[in-house]
């Protein structure tokens, strides 16, 4: 028997290389730069959930949770669904506790679209929306939101609706863009559903709780929307635990059941042990209610200190990233730009035209200010004598 040969393998995504979030991040580490590319935060989480977590160990919530997830953590999700948006949620049927809002919107995406169905996704958009369209067969259809404002063109999207339109994904509040929806996009989208009944919505709504001004307008308020819509969180994002991977997913019993055919094959189930501690967290306390403040706070220092500095602010309306426009500096290419900030300035930040399937690059670069004020501040020293 020969071992000289090896098995041929076709990609299925040739395209997909190291995603800009590694490339900038060891950029920032090989030359010592401050990095406001990724999007983690880097101060403490709250002692009462560390607590909670040291407790679930104690009383041995080790073992495997249920595939949808802890009952207890989908009650207070519902619970807490109820004070938010006023929407009763059956726990049981409508609630799936995910491995993150990555693995939640796979799974949703794996659970409806099939081979040739088309998928409507704006630009700039979240990186894991094509690859996992395109993964099962799906074509992604992708959309430009509208420059410098970042807002849908709904006429554009009514326009491209195909019979084969299957899915549209929306992201709202929005990242990269920090754009946040209106009441009136919510129609928007309402007479696109009743027009085209097939229609199904998945909403990235991970950033629900860091929104600056206005009501967050979840599709979970919308009777025409709810019923046809996968919609995804992040505890994450909401309490400062990016590296824990848990979120879930809300959808109306007919498409949960089929999402968690796919979670099932996918992860099963979800940490316990975390589980456990955000169910009582949830249970005793109402945090969530105080992470908009926290970051308003945060976003306005950054965003009225670098109005000293040669950078243009475009809207941040919610999420915590801003993003800059940095055309009076250089008119180097987005990438190249961000390359040469972090190694000559030390500060790493994410050009935006990574999140276009085009690669349109107008001048924009992304800084996210989920940081220690003292690292903001460093950061906005550095940026000010660009």
């Amino acid at each position: 028997m020969s071992f000289d040969t090896i098995p041929h393998i076709t990609s299925k995504l040739p395209d997909v290389g190291t995603t800009i979030f590694t490339v900038m991040s060891a950029l920032a580490n090989e030359h010592d730069a401050i990095n406001l590319s990724q999007g983690f935060p880097n101060f403490n989480i709250d002692e009462r959930l560390k607590d909670l977590v040291k407790k679930a160990l104690d009383d041995e919530q080790v073992q495997y949770a249920p595939m949808p997830g802890r009952l207890d953590l989908r009650e207070q999700l519902a619970a807490k669904m109820f004070v938010q948006h006023g929407v009763a949620l059956n726990p049981d049927t409508e609630i799936t506790i995910a491995a993150g809002a990555t693995q939640a919107i796979y799974s949703a995406i794996a659970a409806v679209v099939k081979a040739g169905d088309e998928v409507i996704m704006f630009d700039p958009a979240y990186d894991c929306y094509d690859p996992s369209v395109r993964l099962h067969g799906g074509v992604p259809v992708h959309l430009n939101l509208t420059f410098p404002d970042y807002r849908i063109n709904w006429e554009e999207v009514n326009e491209r609706i195909t019979p084969k339109t299957r899915m549209i994904m929306v992201n709202n509040p929005h990242n990269p863009a920090g754009t946040v929806w209106t009441i009136d996009d919510i129609k928007a989208l309402e007479e696109l559903c009743i027009k085209y009944p097939e229609l199904i919505v998945l909403s990235d709504e991970v950033y629900e709780h860091i929104q600056y001004e206005g009501e967050h307008q979840s599709v979970l308020k919308s009777e025409i929307l709810r019923p046809r819509s996968f919609v995804t969180y992040s505890f994450g994002k909401t309490f400062h635990v990016t590296g824990w991977k848990v979120g879930y997913t809300v959808a109306p019993s007919f498409l949960t059941t089929e999402l968690r055919k796919m979670h099932q094959f996918n992860v099963f189930c979800v940490n316990n042990t975390i589980q456990a501690a955000l169910a009582e967290y949830l249970s005793t306390g109402s945090e969530w209610m105080q992470v908009a403040p926290f970051y308003k706070e945060k976003r306005d220092l950054f965003l009225g200190a670098m109005k000293n500095s040669r950078f243009k602010a475009l809207n941040c309306e919610g999420t915590y990233f801003s993003l800059f426009d940095y055309s009076a500096i250089s008119d180097e290419a987005d990438v190249d730009f961000a390359k040469r900030m972090t190694i000559e300035y030390k500060v790493a930040s994410i050009p935006v035209s990574v999140f276009y399937k085009d690669n349109t690059d107008n001048k924009v670069v992304r800084f996210c200010f989920a940081k220690e004020d003292e690292t903001l501040t460093k950061a906005i020293m550095k940026l000010c004598k660009i």
